[in-house]
C-alpha cells in the first residue's frame, strides 16, 4: 500500500523535525548553543574552488567553538538539493529556494580535504559580547522556520550572508572599511570568467547569457561575493578595538586541485578568430561551389546550423529577460548579434544545397540585417547607453554575419532560368 501525498509530506516534516531537533540538541550538549560569550572561538573557514562547476567559485562557513568542551560547529549557508520539490524549475526560473545547516566542523574538514580543496582558518578578533551575538544569530538562522532563503548568485550567495553576519555584529564597520573600488576594477562577469575558466565552455555559455548588470564595476564590499575575495579583505580589516580583525591565519589544508587564474582569460582573440575562420569558409565555400558539390553543401548546412544556433541563443536570451528572474541575464546586447530572426534564413539556405538554387533578394537582404545590427552593436559601444562589456562576441558575429551575407552575394543569380531561394 502507498501513503497518499499528504501522509508523505506529513512523514517527511516530521522526520526533518526530529533530525533539526537533533542537531540543536547535539549543539546544545556541547555547550556551543548556550556558552558564555568569553568561552567561545570564531573562525572563518575559506574553501578553495571545487571540480564541479557549482563549486568553482569557492565556499566559506563560520566555525563557531566552545573552549571549554572543545566542540566545534560549522554554519554554512547556499546548501541545495536537487531533490527538492520543483528544484530544476525554479532554477529555470530563477527563484531558487537554498538554505542554512550547521554541522560538526570535523565533517567539513575531511570532506573539503578529501576533495583536494583548500582549508583557510582565519581567528576573528571579536569581543565577548560580539561572539555571543554571532553564535545566536546563526543557531536562531539555522532552525527550521528561519534556514531557508531565496538565493541570488551575485547579491545573496554563501560569501554575501556570511559577510553580512560579520558585519552585523561589528555594527555596519566592515561595510564602512570595504569602500572603493576593487584593485582591478573587476566585474561579476570578469568574475565568472575568471572563475569558470577551467571549463571554458561553460564560461563562453555563462559569458554570453550575461547581461550589463554583470559589468558594474565591483566595490571592495561587492566584490566580496566570492570566498577568496572576502578572506583577503577581512586581513585589512580592524576590529571594534582597533586592533586587526584577524588574529592569525592558518592553512589547514593546500589546495590539491587546480586553482583559477588571477585575471579573467581574454576572449577576444579566440572569438575574433573563430569569426574570421567561419566568414571567411562561407565565402569560400560559395566561390568554389560549381567546382566541388560538396562547398555548396557544406555552405548550406553549416550556414543553416549558423542559423539555427545564433535563433536558440537569441530565443534564450529573450526567454531569460521576460521569462525569470535571472537579474543579471536581462536586457543582454547579445541580441542585436543573435536573434530569432536568423530563423527567417534557414529555408533559404537548404534550397541552396541543389545544383540550380541562387539566392534571392529578399534571401540576401535577411542576411544583410544581422550584419547592419552588429555593426549597430559594434558602434554602440561608443555610447555609455549600452554598458554591457560584450566586444569578444561583437568579433566574433559580425564577420561570420559578413562572410554569410557575401557567400549569398555570390550566389546571387546570374542567368535567366535560375531558380531563386
Amino acid at each position: 500500500m502507498r501513503d497518499s501525498p499528504h501522509h508523505k509530506s506529513l512523514r517527511a516534516s516530521t522526520i526533518l523535525v526530529l533530525l533539526l531537533s537533533l542537531l540543536l540538541s547535539s549543539i546544545t550538549h556541547a555547550g556551543v548553543a548556550d556558552a558564555p560569550g568569553a568561552n567561545l572561538r570564531v573562525d572563518l573557514y575559506t574553501y578553495g574552488p571545487g571540480a564541479i562547476y557549482w563549486e568553482r567559485f569557492g565556499h566559506d562557513a563560520l566555525v563557531i567553538t566552545d573552549t571549554a568542551s572543545g566542540e566545534a560547529y560549522a554554519f554554512n549557508y547556499g546548501m541545495f538539493d536537487f531533490n527538492q520539490k520543483d528544484f530544476y524549475l525554479n532554477f529555470a526560473r530563477g527563484v531558487m529556494i537554498y538554505r542554512a545547516a550547521a554541522w560538526p566542523v570535523a565533517d567539513d574538514i575531511q570532506q573539503f580535504t578529501g576533495e583536494g580543496r583548500s582549508i583557510t582558518d582565519q581567528r576573528l578578533n571579536l569581543t565577548p559580547a560580539q561572539r555571543a551575538q554571532l553564535r545566536d544569530f546563526l543557531v536562531w538562522n539555522v532552525q527550521p522556520g528561519n534556514a531557508r532563503y531565496r538565493y541570488r548568485y551575485f547579491r545573496d550567495n554563501c560569501t554575501t550572508r556570511v559577510r553580512d553576519a560579520l558585519d552585523r555584529v561589528l555594527g555596519g564597520t566592515l561595510e564602512s572599511q570595504l569602500t572603493g573600488p576593487t584593485a582591478h576594477a573587476e566585474t561579476y562577469r570578469s568574475e565568472t570568467d575568471r572563475l569558470m575558466s577551467g571549463q571554458p565552455w561553460l564560461m563562453y555559455l555563462l559569458d554570453l547569457g550575461l547581461g550589463p548588470f554583470a559589468d558594474q564595476p565591483l566595490s571592495r564590499w561587492t566584490g566580496a561575493f566570492i570566498p577568496e575575495r572576502l578572506m583577503n579583505e577581512l586581513g585589512g580589516v580592524r576590529g571594534s578595538d582597533g586592533a586587526p580583525l584577524v588574529q592569525s591565519e592558518i592553512m589547514l589544508s593546500p589546495q590539491r586541485l587546480p586553482s583559477p587564474p588571477t585575471s579573467a582569460p581574454d576572449m577576444r582573440w579566440p572569438l575574433l578568430i573563430a569569426g574570421l575562420v567561419l566568414g571567411i569558409a562561407f565565402v569560400a565555400a560559395a566561390w568554389l561551389r560549381d567546382q566541388y558539390e560538396i562547398d555548396r553543401w557544406w555552405f548550406a548546412f553549416v550556414g543553416a546550423l549558423y542559423a539555427l544556433l545564433a535563433g536558440i541563443a537569441g530565443a534564450l536570451m529573450l526567454v531569460l529577460w521576460f521569462g525569470t528572474a535571472h537579474r543579471a541575464a536581462w536586457a543582454n546586447e547579445n541580441l542585436w548579434l543573435f536573434n530569432p530572426l536568423a530563423w527567417l534564413l534557414m529555408p533559404a539556405l537548404m534550397r541552396l544545397r541543389r545544383p540550380d538554387a541562387t539566392a534571392s533578394r529578399f534571401t540576401f537582404a535577411t542576411a544583410a540585417l544581422p550584419v547592419l545590427l552588429s555593426f549597430f552593436a559594434l558602434i554602440s559601444k561608443l555610447s555609455p547607453w549600452f554598458p554591457q562589456q560584450n566586444l569578444p562576441w561583437i568579433l566574433f558575429a559580425l564577420p561570420a554575419w559578413i562572410g554569410l551575407a557575401c557567400g549569398l552575394w555570390l550566389m546571387r543569380p546570374r542567368k535567366p532560368g535560375a531558380v531563386s531561394a
